[in-house]
């Protein structure tokens, strides 16, 4: 049984696929809060098929490229759930999504300004102010993502642990003040 989510996006995703039948793939929209909510919605998916975090073999997880806290808590959550269950935890790439269900040559992932992430089937990564004709962009349905990241997982070695695809860096900005003194108990 694999269970699979994403929050690279506005979304908390997560699916529930057991062998090849998917039993339950669900998404709500959000712009914060993943963090919050995606540890019960994955508990009640579980309850609602009738398993538990026993039945789960594999973890897979929605690797970006995406919102850089909504990245970094799915990943951080598969590994833990990984270390805690002794269970494999497989990355998806969002392009890895788009090319399971597309022959195109380009797959495209919506950035921010109005610009998006191209990936050629070189793999090569570039960023672009428009998507060319007959490239290939995610599903508009994240639950359907979530969905073809178990489905892409389960056909993933396990001999790595997943990490995030960042594609630029982070907008954060080390303080320009100095850091606070740190006492000595002693």
């Amino acid at each position: 049984m694999i269970l699979s989510f994403d929050t690279s996006g506005p979304f908390c995703a997560a699916a529930l696929l057991d062998g090849g039948t998917l039993l339950a793939a669900r998404a709500e929209p959000m712009k914060r809060g993943q963090a919050e909510r995606l540890l019960p919605l994955l508990e009640e998916m579980l309850a609602e098929a009738g398993a538990g975090w026993k039945d789960v073999t594999r973890i897979g997880v929605g690797t970006g490229p995406g919102n850089f806290t909504g990245i970094r808590i799915a990943v951080a959550t598969a590994r833990g759930l990984a270390l805690g269950l002794k269970i494999p935890a497989v990355g998806v790439t969002t392009f890895e999504v788009i090319r399971a269900t597309s022959t195109a040559d380009v797959a495209a992932v919506p950035a921010t300004g109005g610009l998006f992430y191209l990936q050629h089937a070189d793999a090569t990564i570039i960023q672009s102010a428009e998507i060319p004709t007959g490239a290939a962009t995610a599903h508009e349905d994240a639950a359907e993502n979530a969905a073809t990241v178990a489905r892409v997982a389960a056909g993933k070695p396990t001999d790595t642990r997943p990490a995030p695809l960042y594609v630029r860096a982070a907008d954060a900005a080390p303080s320009s003040e100095a850091a606070p003194v740190i006492l000595d108990d002693a």
